[in-house]
């Protein structure tokens, strides 16, 4: 196996064992779970030897970190659009029909190592992973980790709710304001923020195009708030109703916009998506109310 980071261990005060003294000297492993799961897998060597938790550390040690083989995963070669990517991340359009991940080959989390450069950084995951996801029938900005320190502080900014996704969503009947959903999902805490941008009249449906702000993240949240509020999205054949008007475009939701920090430029990253072409078919086709 290839070493992938090595470290000298320089004048210590007191004995201390490897356990205690491993976590995060290597950027790869900055968690004490990570590095035991390293050591279990015997990826780490102290002097050329598989080393133990309970390993005594002197002064003038070395200590490797050996490169993981990577597992000879198949690849999906299905091209998607990359919107950003540096050495750390990146976003791409995740097109509809198509599963985020799962106990499937044909996933877009499959379909990444055919589209992304490979990382340079030293804690490079062993392939891109997407750091949320998208429901199968719905299109829009998907966010990958490339290393692993970008992975945890992006899962991170997503518990504290730092990273602001927004959706366009096209609804039967017209809704006249703007308005906060509060209700649970299975009995858990659910917020969603209904922006109305304008109404029409599609042959003889009144629909309204509004714009999303999921303050959680439950399953299906948006489209069961919308439901709820006698507004079901376009095509939602779960919670919505069919219609003889529009029978084609499947489901009318697409995540369009998404505002982070970038966890290591810090700089303010902001995207924002025109509204998708079956969108902007039925809009001007439309006449307005």
């Amino acid at each position: 196996m290839k070493i992938k980071e090595t470290h000298i261990v320089p004048a210590i005060p007191e004995k201390i064992r490897l356990q205690e003294y491993a976590v995060a000297i290597f950027v790869s492993l900055p968690t004490k779970s990570s590095l035991k799961k390293a050591l279990k897998k015997e990826l780490i060597l102290l002097d050329g030897q598989p080393a133990k938790t309970s390993d005594w550390i002197k002064e003038g040690q070395t200590i490797e970190l050996l490169e993981p083989e990577k597992p000879n995963k198949k690849v999906f070669t299905l091209k998607l659009e990359i919107i950003f990517e540096d050495d750390y991340l990146a976003l791409i359009y995740k097109p509809a029909g198509i599963p985020t991940s799962g106990n499937y080959f044909k996933t877009i989390t499959n379909a990444l190592p055919f589209n992304l450069k490979p990382s340079n950084q030293k804690d490079a995951l062993p392939a891109p992973l997407p750091v949320h996801r998208l429901d199968n029938p719905t299109s829009g900005i998907l966010l990958i980790a490339k290393s692993k320190a970008a992975q945890v502080a992006l899962n991170r900014l997503f518990e504290e709710k730092k990273i602001i996704k927004s959706y366009h969503a096209l609804v039967f009947g017209t809704i006249l304001d703007s308005f906060i959903s509060y209700n649970p999902i299975e009995e858990k805490y659910a917020e969603t923020q209904i922006e109305v941008i304008e109404h029409f009249q599609f042959k003889n449906e009144k629909l309204s195009l509004v714009k999303a702000f999921p303050r959680t993240g439950r399953t299906h949240q948006i489209r069961i708030h919308l439901a709820e509020n006698g507004n079901p999205i376009v095509g939602d054949k779960l919670y919505g109703k069919t219609s003889e008007n529009i029978k084609k475009g499947g489901l009318f939701l697409a995540a369009t916009g998404l505002e982070f920090i970038h966890p290591e430029t810090k700089e303010i990253m902001n995207f924002e998506l025109e509204l998708p072409k079956k969108f902007r078919e039925i809009k001007n086709s439309a006449k307005d109310t």
